[in-house]
């Protein structure tokens, strides 16, 4: 059984995609976690529903269509981060910093509390409630999203994987997966599900064609390979998931040199004349696209006839996660295509081998940016916007709603010399890129079909666009009450949901008395512990205590340790947790190599005295450069952690820049990489202090900007997602049993539909596809109609079995005469003679007798002569013409393909393999009399030899 349910994203103009699977035994896979720009909960209604009878999940591309809504799940969904999630590392590493820079960027990705939600819980405010409050969800930390990312187990392509249930999951009984490259993002991935019978290849958003760092989809082989058919893994599979996106494109495809060749002039043109290019994209996956080809053509035009032109311009990458973006690009280009890895290799190599100094510096790995300044940081964007020098922008998003690309469009709307370049279509018209989008489209509407629309350059006109800016205010009264028990109304309905999720699942009240039971323990020990706690935990833990305001039925069994002077609970009737005796353990804080080693915990009595004697003639104590303080700047060049200033003997180990001083991982990571490539000279001593943030719940507020818009537009596909082309030459060699499109448009996914049948077949009497298009929420059935039973085989039919070798596999054919194996007689017998006392025993022994395995025997000699002209041998195996090619070659004859699916030999047999999997083979078996008589005779019956070779001839009786 295999039942296909797209929760999201199918015949939809939204480009989220969520996938639900379900195969025999109540197994059930999710298939991406996506959201779009719009952080609307309400379109995560029917995946909440799932969540408890989730097997595992799988994740396809670091994109925001694909994982935006990860880190939501997991934050306000306890029970979400007990399912096991696999995933490739790129797609860990590259979506941690997209959801980082998506929450860092915009207070809607928190999302609204619904008002609906809100009247049930506030039944005291419900005539109070104002429609326009937008409460807001409290919104993962950064540390928070990289501790949900660490959950999920990394997997190589053509691994294959039996994965780990859920701990409320039935048993997956063998199921396999497998991850194989599909273009489109780094680390992208097309994945393979073997369950029993069913073979399952969920093929979302992947692109054929090779672009800069990425190669193309693994359909064919991958990277370096030069087949001409697909994989025997992904071929023929019983069901085959499909993204329909592109199957209608706007305008004409260019391959990947016109393509960019086209970005490349429209920029050089722009800064030519002094203006700027904001180019909007993703803040992960596809931007480093974009900037490899940049810096390379930076790189290589600075001493070109254009030298002047690229040398007056700067580039910037303007993303809050950029730094990190491009640190895990450095460290995954084995995911890459071949030319970047040659390209690194070829770096290293000159490196090692030059002897100048100067020369070292200038040996470039493929994304050591030299030419592409980072910007992460406000200021930075401040006083890249406020340059009168040109330049160009690569920022998030593509959507311009949020994110650096927002301000600049604000910024360069009224310079008419300016360029927008968007890279994907934007169906979204209330935003930003939607707008621009549709006055792109206006203009070039009816050139659609024409290459020469695909980059064409439109001016605005001084168009009027209006658009929303987002703020949060801090709740107060009776807004911040409404919160508090719509938050205490969660909380209570998460416990009943999960009565056995005590370990993960805690109330507010939980986590103050832990934290009053590690009082004496430092801050930085809570990072990461209180994962998967109840909903909204972190906005209670902001509160002051009085304010949390929970009843003795609320707290449940832990009011022994909230209350005074409560000594029993009754527990009868109770589960889970609230028959236990309550008990706060202290925690260890460890990761995945161990327990967390104290340096300071182990410094000799010298150090120690070292440093307690700094501070005693400075002055300070320890207290004063601790987690959160402030520090004068005359100390901060000479104090460290602790008060101790760092020595400058041979024999003190230097520590790098920021470790050690309350900063995070991520920070440290992103402030190397920035120092790497400063905005600017004065960057160096430039200090921009952290930007203020509301403790506690907030709501958002929004307020209308208007702006007129003079500057030029143009569209330039660099969305890499497979086009008409590829998916109508691919999907009829994979050749599937069931094809189910999802992930498009309801006009792209009709017409590729009307395609696909008409190019495998549907409808004709060899054909038996079926071609599903299913609405979101739409559940269809795409089992295979096969029949499979159990006998046994006794000992005397084992011994005379012969099999044969295809492929690896063992085949063979029996005939032999089904009879009831002997357990099941005696059983059957012993049942007949019982003397039944009640209907239960009857009963039984029923069920015991039809549930008896059959056995198959030799067929009786007075059979066997009926049964051998009844049966017929097999030939079993797929031939392939270009492996038979390479065959007749190796055996001296002359093999050359003519046309589309014919194999000519020695200019006399030809071999074609049709639609079905039928070979047939024209040519004569004697050769006429030539001068090339001799090597050409016996050339049919040779083919036909090598053709049975390669088959397995099988045979009973």
């Amino acid at each position: 059984m295999f039942n296909f349910t797209a929760l999201l994203g199918a015949l939809s103009d939204s480009d989220a995609t969520q996938s639900l699977l379900e195969l025999d035994g109540g197994i059930k896979i999710l298939v991406d976690v996506g959201w779009d720009g719009s952080f609307d909960v309400a379109k995560l209604q029917e995946l909440e529903r799932h969540i408890p009878t989730l097997s595992f999940i799988l994740l396809t591309h670091a994109t925001s269509a694909h994982l935006g809504a990860f880190a939501h799940f997991c934050k306000h969904f306890p029970l979400f981060t007990r399912i096991p999630i696999y995933a490739t590392t790129p797609v860990i590493q590259l979506g941690r910093t997209l959801l980082q820079d998506v929450y860092a960027s915009t207070p809607l990705a928190a999302t609204v509390i619904p008002t609906a939600s809100l009247t049930e819980s506030g039944f005291g405010y419900s005539n109070r409630i104002d429609e326009t409050l937008n409460i807001l969800l409290q919104p993962p930390t950064a540390e928070e999203i990289a501790g949900y990312f660490s959950l999920i187990t990394p997997l190589k392509y053509s691994q294959t994987h039996q994965p780990v249930p859920s701990s409320f999951s039935p048993p997956l009984n063998g199921l396999t997966i497998t991850a194989y490259g599909a273009g489109h993002t780094p680390g992208g991935t097309i994945w393979h599900i073997q369950h029993g019978l069913e073979s399952i290849v969920y093929a979302v958003d992947w692109n054929q064609a090779k672009e800069n760092i990425l190669p193309g989809a693994a359909w064919l082989g991958g990277p370096g390979a030069s087949g001409t058919d697909v994989i025997e893994q992904l071929r023929r599979p019983t069901a085959l998931i499909c993204s329909s996106r592109g199957a209608e494109p706007v305008t004409a495809a260019l391959n990947r040199k016109r393509r960019d060749d086209s970005l490349i002039e429209s920029i050089r043109n722009t800064i030519a004349n002094g203006g700027t290019v904001l180019i909007p994209s993703d803040s992960s996956a596809r931007m480093l696209e974009l900037a490899y080809l940049l810096e390379h053509t930076w790189r290589a035009e600075t001493g070109g006839v254009h030298a002047d032109t690229y040398k007056a311009a700067n580039i910037y990458l303007a993303s809050k996660s950029c730094g990190a973006t491009v640190r895990y690009a450095r460290s995954m280009l084995e995911w890459m295509d071949e030319s970047v890895i040659r390209e690194a290799e070829g770096e290293t190599q000159r490196a090692d081998q030059d002897t100048s100094k100067r020369e070292k510096r200038e040996a470039l790995a493929p994304f050591d940016f030299k030419h592409i300044k980072l910007v992460e940081r406000k200021s930075q964007a401040s006083r890249m916007l406020s340059s009168q020098s040109p330049r160009v922008i690569l920022a998030s998003t593509s959507s311009l709603e949020w994110g650096f690309s927002k301000g600049s469009l604000q910024a360069i709307a009224s310079d008419e010399r300016s360029l927008v370049i968007l890279t994907e279509r934007v169906d979204n018209t209330s935003s930003l890129g939607g707008k621009l989008w549709d006055i792109w489209k206006q203009k070039f509407a009816s050139q659609g079909t024409d290459e020469s629309a695909q980059a064409s350059i439109v001016s605005a006109d001084g168009a009027t666009v209006f658009s929303q800016d987002v703020t949060t205010v801090a709740l107060t009264g009776n807004d911040l009450s409404l919160y508090q028990q719509w938050l205490a109304n969660r909380r209570q309905l998460q416990r009943t949901i999960q009565p056995d999720g005590g370990t993960t699942l805690e109330t507010s009240a939980d986590v103050v008395d832990e934290q009053e039971s590690e009082s004496s323990s430092s801050s930085d020990e809570s990072d990461n512990e209180q994962q998967g706690k109840a909903l909204n935990i972190s906005a209670t833990l902001s509160h002051p205590r009085h304010k949390v305001g929970l009843s003795d039925a609320e707290l449940g069994i832990n009011v022994l340790l909230r209350r005074k002077e409560v000594h029993d609970f009754d527990v009868r009737g109770r589960k889970g947790r609230e028959k236990i005796l309550p008990f706060v353990a202290r925690k260890r804080r460890a990761d995945d190599f161990g327990d967390i080693i104290r340096p300071e915990e182990y410094l000799r009595a010298e150090e120690r005295d070292e440093g307690d004697g700094d501070e005693a003639r400075e002055g300070t104590s320890k207290q004063e450069s601790g987690l959160g303080q402030k520090r004068k700047w005359d100390h901060a060049a000479n104090q460290t952690v602790g008060g101790r200033r760092p020595s400058s003997g041979p024999n003190k180990r230097r520590r790098p820049f920021g470790e050690g001083d309350g900063e995070s991982k991520q920070g440290r990571e992103m402030r190397d990489t920035n120092d790497d490539h400063p905005m600017s000279e004065s960057d160096e001593s430039d200090y921009e202090p952290a930007e203020a943030t509301i403790e506690g719940p907030v709501k958002a507020v929004f307020s209308e900007i208007t702006f007129t818009v003079r500057l030029q537009v143009s569209y330039i596909d660099f969305s890499g997602i497979h086009d008409k082309r590829s998916l109508q030459m691919l999907i009829p060699m994979i050749k599937p049993r069931k094809l189910i499109l999802t992930g498009g448009r309801e006009n792209e996914t009709i017409a590729l539909a009307s395609d696909c049948r008409r190019l495998l077949g549907v409808g004709s009497e060899e054909s038996n596809v079926t071609v599903f298009t299913p609405a979101t929420g739409t559940t269809v059935n795409a089992s295979v109609d096969t029949n499979a039973w159990t006998v046994k085989l006794t000992q005397g039919l084992v011994k005379k079995l012969q099999w044969q070798n295809v492929r690896g596999l063992g085949v063979v054919a029996i005939t032999g005469s089904l009879e009831p194996t002997e357990t099941g007689q005696e059983s059957h017998e012993q049942a007949s003679k019982k003397v039944k006392t009640s209907a239960n025993e009857a009963q039984d022994a029923q069920e015991q007798t039809a549930t008896a395995t059959p056995a198959l025997d030799v067929v009786p000699t007075s059979m066997a002569s009926a049964t051998r002209s009844v049966a017929q041998p097999l030939h079993v195996g797929d031939l392939r013409l270009a492996d038979l090619r390479r065959i007749m070659q190796a055996a001296g004859h002359v093999a050359e393909f003519r046309g589309e699916g014919t194999l000519l030999i020695d200019s006399a047999v030809a071999v074609r393999k049709t639609g079905t999997g039928k070979i047939e083979i024209d040519g004569s078996g004697l050769s006429v009399n030539t001068l090339r008589s001799r090597s050409l005779e016996g050339t049919f019956h040779a083919v036909k030899r090598k053709i049975y070779e390669g088959l397995a001839v099988v045979a009973s009786g």
